[in-house]
Formats: C-alpha cells, sequence, structure tokens
C-alpha cells in the first residue's frame, strides 16, 4: 500500500477500502478521481465536509455499482442520471453523532467519452476505459486517478502527468487545448478559477487558446458563469483571476463593466488612474478581512459607473459626479444577466449607494444628524459598509493613505458613539402604525405612515431621543398640524 493512499484521512481510507472490497466481490473496477486525488497531493487542509465529496469512475456500470453500495452500506438519498452513466449516493459516517454534517457525499461515474456539438456545452456520452475517461477531464492536475481494487490499491494512475504539473504548480490541459476548451468552452473559466484558488500559473499554450476561444463562452449560461466568477471571488486574491481574465480577453466577455474599467488619462496637471487596477486592490483588501461574497462582490463593483460619468473640470480635475447612484441602477440590469439573487443584488446596491458617504463625513463639525442618518440607512450593513469603505482608501502615496485613514478612523468612531447612544441598528420609529392610528383616530392609509415618518425625522435630527415615550408626546404634539396639512394638499390635488 502506498504512502498516499496511507495519508488520507482515517475515515476517509475506512470508507474507501470498503469501496473497494465491495468492488472486488461484485466485479467493478473503480478508481478515485479528480478534485479528492489532486487536492491530496496538493497536501490542502480541507474542510471536513470537502474531504468527505469525493468522485469515483466506474469502469463499466456506474449506476449500477452505486445500487449495489446502496444496499449494501446502508446509504440514502440515491440520485441518478442515467444519461450520463452518474449517481450520487450519501454514506452515514456510523460512528458520528450528527450524520447529516458528518455523511460522505460519493458521486460515481461510468468511464465515458464525450462528443459536443458546435452550438452545446451539453455532450453525447458513451463508456469508455479508464484512459480514455482521464483524456476527457478538464485539466492534468485533475485527470490523475487512485486504484481502490484489491490488485492496484493506492496506485495512481497518472498518464498526462498531473503529479508533476502539481508539483509545478501549472494549469494544462490533457490534450489540445483548443479542442478542450471548443468542446466545453466553461473549462476556460475554471482554469482561471484553479489558477487563482491554488495560485498556480497557465502553461503558455494553454493560455494561448483561451485568447482563441473565449467567444465560444457567449454559449455557456449565465448561471454557470456567474458560479464560475463567484468562486474567484472567493479566492485568496481575487484579483489574479480578474487580471488573468483581461489578459486572456476573457472579461469583455463575461463581465463587460468591468472591463470597462481599464484606462488611464492626463490633461494638463491631472491623472486619472486605472479604475481597474483600483478596484481590484478594493477587492483584495476586503478579502484580507472577509470571506462574505456578497461584499466582495460590492467592492469589484462600487466604481462601476464611473467610465459613464467621467468628466474633466478646468481647475479642479477629473470628476465622476453621481457614480454612487449611478452604479446602483446599473446593477438593476448586471443582475439580471448573472441571475443574482433579489437580496444579493439590493444589498450590492446600497453599498455602491452609501460607499462615498462615510469619507464625506470627515470633518469635525459635522452633525450627529448627519451620522444617524448614515447609520440608518446602512442598517445591518453598517460595518460591511465601513469594511468596503477603508478598502477604497488606496493610494501610491503613503502619507495620503495615512490622512485618509485617520479622517475615516474619526468618522467610524462618530458612527459608532451616536449608534451606541440612540440605538439606530434597524431603526424604525419607536411608535408604530397601530398605535398611532390609536391616537389619531385614523385607518390605515397614507397619513399614518406621513406622521411615522415626521417622528424618525425629529429623532435622526436630535429634536427628540430614540424612546418610546418621547417619541409619543412629540406625535401628540405635532398630529393635529400634520393631519391639516395633508387634508389641505388632498383637497387642492
Amino acid at each position: 500500500m502506498s504512502d498516499f493512499i496511507l495519508n488520507q484521512p482515517s475515515k476517509c481510507l475506512e470508507i474507501l477500502k470498503k469501496i473497494g472490497t465491495i468492488a472486488d466481490e461484485e466485479g467493478f473496477e473503480v478508481y478515485v478521481v479528480g478534485g479528492y486525488v489532486r487536492d491530496c497531493f496538493l497536501k490542502r487542509r480541507q474542510k471536513e465536509a470537502e474531504q468527505r465529496d469525493i468522485d469515483f469512475t466506474v469502469v463499466g456500470d456506474g449506476i449500477a455499482f452505486a445500487k449495489i453500495l446502496r444496499k449494501r452500506l446502508h446509504a440514502k438519498n440515491l440520485v441518478t442520471y442515467e444519461k450520463f452513466g452518474t449517481a450520487m449516493l450519501v454514506v452515514n459516517d456510523e460512528t458520528c453523532t450528527d450524520q447529516e454534517e458528518n455523511s460522505f457525499k460519493l458521486e460515481f461515474v461510468s468511464a465515458r467519452k464525450e462528443s459536443y456539438r458546435e452550438d452545446s456545452r451539453k455532450p453525447e456520452v458513451r463508456k469508455t476505459n479508464l484512459l480514455s475517461d482521464l483524456a476527457r477531464r478538464d485539466f492534468t492536475i485533475n485527470a490523475i486517478a487512485m486504484g481502490l481494487n484489491k490488485h492496484n490499491f493506492g496506485v495512481i494512475v497518472d498518464p498526462y502527468q498531473g503529479v508533476q504539473d502539481i508539483k509545478k504548480k501549472i494549469i494544462r490541459t490533457p490534450l489540445d487545448p483548443e479542442l478542450t476548451f471548443k468542446d466545453d468552452p466553461l473549462r476556460i473559466l475554471r482554469a482561471i478559477r484553479f489558477a487563482t484558488g491554488l495560485h498556480f500559473n497557465i502553461d503558455e499554450n494553454t493560455k494561448t487558446a483561451i485568447r482563441n476561444s473565449c467567444s465560444r463562452l457567449k454559449i455557456v449560461s449565465h448561471e454557470r458563469i456567474t458560479d464560475e466568477l463567484l468562486k474567484i471571488l472567493s479566492a485568496q486574491r481575487p484579483s489574479i483571476g480578474f487580471y488573468l481574465m483581461d489578459e486572456t480577453g476573457v472579461l469583455e466577455f463575461v463581465f463587460p463593466e468591468i472591463a470597462a474599467l481599464k484606462g488611464v488619462e492626463q490633461r494638463d496637471k491631472y491623472h486619472h488612474k486605472d479604475v481597474f487596477v483600483h478596484t481590484l486592490k478594493v477587492v483584495d483588501n476586503v478579502a484580507k478581512v472577509s470571506n462574505k461574497i456578497q461584499l466582495r462582490f460590492a467592492a469589484l463593483v462600487h466604481d462601476i459607473a464611473k467610465p459613464r460619468t467621467k468628466a474633466f473640470k478646468e481647475g479642479v480635475g477629473w470628476t465622476f459626479h453621481g457614480h454612487d447612484e449611478i452604479g446602483a441602477r446599473m446593477m438593476e440590469g448586471i443582475a439580471r444577466r448573472l441571475r443574482l439573487s433579489k437580496e444579493f443584488k439590493t444589498y450590492v446596491q446600497k453599498l455602491i449607494r452609501l460607499h462615498l458617504r462615510p469619507i464625506f463625513l470627515s470633518s469635525e463639525d459635522v452633525t450627529d444628524s448627519a451620522i444617524r442618518r448614515l447609520a440608518v440607512q446602512a442598517g445591518e450593513d453598517l460595518d460591511d459598509l465601513l469594511i468596503l469603505c477603508r478598502a477604497d482608501i488606496t493610494s501610491g502615496n503613503p502619507q495620503r493613505v495615512k490622512a485618509h485613514l485617520a479622517n475615516f478612523d474619526f468618522v467610524v468612531r462618530r458612527l459608532k458613539e451616536v449608534e451606541e447612544k440612540d440605538k439606530l441598528r434597524a431603526f424604525q420609529s419607536p411608535v408604530r402604525g397601530d398605535e398611532i392610528m390609536a391616537v389619531c383616530g385614523l385607518e390605515p392609509g397614507p397619513l399614518v405612515g406621513k406622521l411615522k415618518k415626521a417622528i424618525e425625522e425629529a429623532i435622526l435630527d436630535g429634536l427628540i431621543p430614540n424612546e418610546h415615550d418621547a417619541a409619543l408626546q412629540y406625535l401628540y404634539q405635532i398630529k393635529d398640524e400634520v393631519i391639516a396639512n395633508f387634508k389641505n394638499q388632498a383637497s387642492k390635488s
């Protein structure tokens, strides 16, 4: 038995032995393949959930073998895809009390060849042997197999030198990269994602093929593109992936709004810095302190409207007036195209709209009212907004960065002071709508909202504290005037 197999986590080794024994008894030839083998060679410290997600290739009928395993291992949740010869199976670790968290998620695929039509990345599939199966895989680092039968348990099958490429930190396709990307153009983004996450280099022939093939990404669904983009954003240094996409021409096809940020201009003594470079610095800055993918995405698009709002003003220099609001509006189309959820879109729009506000509040004479309004507008996302704003302070001049950070720290202190004093997180009027209706003898309608808004404004302006009794007393003071004005305006209209 090889050192490789002996170095597996004990629970994984146990399940692999069981599967190998059953394969021998039932007459199947089975191999572990793909990411599990790759990551073992990388010696990556994976999460337990990732270690328990294992892919297998079965020479013969993968679905039939999965059905046998289901009975022999008392497994559950067998899902089969007959057209592709694939089955997914969940096997519980009987030594663990939390079966949901400590299950093995196993995928079995019949060794197969694939052929593609010009206008689709959905393959026609037929069964084949192990070597042909490994040949159809995306990259050499994923085309490594490990035997599980008694005669080859733990033996590595590596016909395309994937182990060597792991050592050299290279992303390379097993076969002609032009054909690989023509067959399945999503592999273009996967190459960039692996290079980003693993800090590998893309082989020059493979990179050239990406340049030549990136227009094929037009046949890939937006959902699959978005999934890869978000995985690139999840990396330790997301900028690596976006620079690679730019270098290979991929960015124009998958995120043209980000590609449009590129460029430097100079007029008179005024320089316009490259917003693309600045944006990727901001994304990396956020990635250092937060794994929240929505926040990283907000960093990516926070200046998305600068190309549309760029103007040169004599004596002032370059301006981008309104890029916060216009950028938030642009997110409507971006979110629709990338199939982002409504919650995701709304969160990102909020941060785009507010990302300039904290630094505008850095003067010492800023009012508590202005601070309150920002805290209320940001609400539960205030901490994320502050992370984005701090990350947005980038410059080649260390003294300028130091000064901006000092100003920003002042704003953060003021925000924390006002928020703690006034309890503004998730702020709304302490007097609710039903109480307003009871006090004023009103039916549900816009007038109730107007009275509630008046109370909220008084709190934000510092006229009354954010407390129920004070707000109720203020309601008694203003209700007659607000109701009279409302009725007067209604009669005129």
